[in-house]
């Protein structure tokens, strides 16, 4: 067995553990494996492993990979420019991270033109750190309020990235609080199908999983730390 696959072996079994503690299926627990810097040969050897949903950060190093890969359901999961959106509309399945009210009219813009419907999700600052992108929850809400101007895309789900500390019970306060937001968004919106929270990461997937998560960005404790 490769080191890779070893490594997929444990994460499924954390995620096992888990759900078990949570009591939920580890069928509603999607692995996403972030592929940033990851060589084309290892995601080809990933792929082979049986992970299906990949995630990359960079428009540009995620374009070879994506032509050369299609057929793997690609989710974008950096900060997208305005200027990027149309490239991203082509190359992913789904768009974890419309931060402003402005992405997401031009992402529907774009959709609406190319005779797409787009699978986003809503990224929520929930800690507010100045350094991250991310809405605010107030402006998150107005955003939701206002998806019927967006025909062309679908609201998911929300999506956040906490603030990192080595400790993962230092992040389920966030979790917990986006879980809780959904929720209430999903009674406020009832035409919305918020069925994601994408949150978790290598060192703090299990505790995204009892607080709710349905996608967990995993990269290291896959693929090794990056150089």
């Amino acid at each position: 067995m490769s080191q890779l696959a070893e490594n997929l072996q444990a994460v499924r079994l954390r995620i096992g553990q888990a759900c078990q503690r949570a009591g939920r299926d580890p069928a509603t627990v999607q692995l996403l494996a972030v592929t940033k810097t990851v060589p084309l040969e290892r995601i080809r050897e990933a792929l082979a492993a049986g992970l299906t949903h990949l995630g990359e950060n960079y428009i540009q190093e995620a374009q070879p990979k994506i032509e050369a890969l299609p057929q793997a359901a690609w989710h974008f999961i950096g900060h997208l420019q305005r200027n990027k959106a149309k490239a991203a509309l082509h190359l992913f399945s789904m768009i974890e991270t419309v931060d402003s009210l402005s992405l997401a009219a031009e992402l529907n813009r774009l959709a609406l033109q190319a005779g797409k419907t787009l699978e986003v999700l809503v990224q929520i600052n929930e800690a507010g750190e100045a350094s991250k992108s991310g809405l605010a929850p107030e402006e998150a809400r107005r955003l939701l309020a206002e998806s019927a101007s967006w025909p062309a895309l679908r609201l998911r789900g929300l999506m956040t990235l906490p603030p990192y500390d080595p400790d993962p019970e230092t992040s389920r306060l966030w979790f917990r609080s986006l879980a809780r937001r959904r929720a209430e968004w999903q009674e406020r919106f009832p035409h919305l199908q918020l069925d994601h929270l994408s949150m978790g990461m290598s060192h703090d997937f299990e505790t995204a999983i009892e607080e709710g998560a349905t996608l967990i960005r995993v990269g290291t404790a896959l693929f090794g730390a990056r150089g």
